[in-house]
């Protein structure tokens, strides 16, 4: 056994370890406001940090210590202050920006309580469904997806899907499966008022959720959210169904798309988001695809499985799987339509 290598693979756990327990702290930042209330401040004192948050300085002191050791924060000795960076900000302050990334750890909340959980789950063969994680699970996804989607959907994604756009600006009828929170929908929404547009999605919570954000944005009349399966949802005639990050979490996606094929219209189209992530798992040695991958295991695999259907894909089976479950359910006609670092957008139709 070579000892530097021990040692050197050890000081990789201790900063896994680290980034860890961290993320507890980021996550608590931006469910605090801390990062918020930091972005475009300039130097802030902890007193002053909690002024603006209403919290109390002796945590909010603490808290920017561990963000000054993981060069979240930068800090000025000389004027006791704290300055989050603009760079950083764009990151961790805005939940609108196409590069916020701390809506993801808000999910870990969730996902560690689900450990026992989990434990039983890879003794018995049994799943662990969606609706038994904590609700930080449910709002952790919206978060994380929100900024991706708002950059690259409309501007990119809608107009890689061949003649949809324009489907959609003369008035189309559309359905997003799995549709969370309704991010996804509202989106779409608000760029082709002509268009109407349904949210299915199979957990009551999420759809609760979506109507009030719909209401609060006033856009109640246009979009509807309705708890429904990928299998068994309503309505008939779509011109667009899409899948977002929602597909390959399902315990029988072949017929959730055979479902989609018979709803829609005859010249209607499956848009089909999927993580980026490779069947080849010696591709996925990277962050993004480690953090996915490792997502799959405390998350989607546990998911579909507690649905007991035909299959469980897991995040990372791959464009070959998806290709062919489309073909056998109608949906012959299969493209890549557009990527991204987090997401492969596909164009599927008869």
């Amino acid at each position: 056994m070579d000892e530097d290598r021990v040692m050197e693979f050890l000081g990789r756990v201790v900063t896994d370890a680290g980034a860890a327990v961290a993320g507890l702290s980021t996550s608590l930042g931006d469910r605090l406001g801390l990062y918020q209330a930091m972005a475009g401040a300039g130097p802030l004192t902890s007193e002053q940090l909690a002024e603006r948050t209403g919290l109390v300085e002796r945590y909010v002191r603490e808290w920017l210590a561990g963000q000054v050791a993981g060069e979240y924060v930068r800090y000025d000795a000389e004027h006791d202050s704290y300055l989050l960076p603009d760079e950083h900000a764009a990151v961790l302050a805005d939940p609108t920006a196409p590069t916020y990334a701390a809506g993801f750890l808000t999910m870990l909340q969730a996902m560690y309580s689900s450990e026992d959980a989990l434990m039983s789950a890879f003794r018995t063969g049994e799943g662990v469904g969606w609706e038994e994680h904590s609700a930080a699970l449910f709002s952790g996804v919206a978060k994380f997806f929100r900024p991706g989607y708002g950059g690259s959907l409309v501007s990119e994604w809608l107009p890689a899907m061949d003649g949809t756009v324009g489907k959609l600006e003369r008035g189309a009828d559309v359905a997003d499966i799995g549709c969370g929170y309704g991010y996804s929908t509202m989106l779409m929404a608000s760029a082709y008022p002509n268009s109407t547009f349904h949210g299915f999605d199979f957990h009551q919570p999420s759809i609760e959720a979506a109507r009030q954000i719909a209401e609060d944005q006033g856009m109640s009349k246009q979009v509807s959210f309705e708890v429904a399966t990928a299998q068994d949802f309503p309505g008939d005639g779509y011109d667009l169904i899409t899948f977002f990050d929602c597909l390959h979490d399902m315990g029988d996606p072949g017929s959730a798309l055979a479902h989609a094929q018979e709803t829609l219209n005859e010249d209607g189209s499956c848009m089909i988001v999927e993580p980026n992530v490779s069947a080849d798992i010696l591709e996925n040695a990277n962050p993004i695809g480690r953090t996915l991958a490792a997502t799959s295991v405390a998350v989607c695999l546990p998911s579909a499985v507690a649905q007991h259907g035909p299959l469980t894909m897991g995040n990372h089976a791959g464009e070959d799987a998806m290709r062919h479950l489309a073909d056998v359910a109608g949906l012959h006609h299969w493209r890549l339509a557009a990527e991204t670092p987090i997401n492969r957008v596909y164009a599927a139709s008869r």
